[in-house]
């Protein structure tokens, strides 16, 4: 009998993130489990939501990827200098699926802190 998981519900979600979601909260309650699903769902940014953001430094706004996942001083960077010349906007391109990874591991991370609080 299979049993329901949340975590199939987010778009673009690879076996990375599930394993590392299900070893974060592998030690939670069930309410904590909610909790943390919650928080995590409206953090959690999608490698496709990466993937458009960076094909838009093509079309004058280099850096908004960055912003997105929190790295402002290097979307300054970005903005200023058109995506280094528009080969960091390639290599964002190519690295979409990691940028995104990174970032939701970080979510995942307050997120358990936020559950396990009880907040």
């Amino acid at each position: 009998m299979e049993t329901y998981n949340p975590y199939m519900s987010l778009p673009g979600i690879t076996t990375e993130e599930m394993a590392v979601l299900h070893q974060a909260t592998s030690s939670l309650t069930d309410n904590q489990k909610q909790s943390f699903f919650m928080i995590y769902s409206s953090k959690r940014k999608s490698p496709q939501d990466i993937l458009i953001f960076t094909l838009l430094g093509f079309v004058g706004i280099a850096g908004v990827q960055r912003f997105l996942v929190g790295q402002v001083a290097m979307g300054l960077f970005y903005f200023f200098t058109a995506g280094f010349c528009f080969i960091g906007t390639i290599v964002d391109l190519i690295n979409h699926q990691s940028i995104a990874n990174e970032y939701n591991q970080k979510m995942a991370y307050e997120s358990f802190n936020i559950a396990k609080m009880g907040l």
